[in-house]
């Protein structure tokens, strides 16, 4: 059994910040990627960040300058700073992380966290 916690999100201003964290918990063999999704009402959900094992990122264009995303392998988890935000970054916010557990390489989700940034 593996679970995902999220927290940080919320309702902030136009121009303000988060910091969205996820702690992975459980049967944990490894953790490969880690990463941050979000899906807007009416869109489908899209990828915001990604950081393998490695030292290595990946963003989407749309927010490439405005986030950060780390990660503390000794506590399992991972965060997303968010910087400058806009109204069209109001969105339901899922972790994901690929992970090792039993023998198997599989992807778990967050249940996902509200962020809603007013105009």
């Amino acid at each position: 059994q593996v679970q995902l916690v999220e927290s940080g999100g919320g309702l902030v201003q136009a121009g303000g910040s988060l910091n969205l964290s996820c702690a992975a918990s459980g049967s944990i063999t490894s953790i490969n990627v880690m990463g941050w999704y979000r899906q807007a009402p009416g869109k489908q959900r899209e990828l915001v960040a990604t950081i393998p094992s490695g030292s290595s990122t990946n963003y989407a264009r749309s927010v490439k300058g405005r986030c950060t995303i780390s990660r503390d392998n000794a506590k399992n988890t991972v965060y997303l700073q968010m910087n400058s935000l806009k109204p069209e970054d109001t969105a339901v916010y899922y972790c994901n992380v690929r992970l090792w557990s039993s023998g198997w390489l599989r992807d778990y989700w967050g249940h996902g966290t509200q962020v809603t940034v007013s105009s």
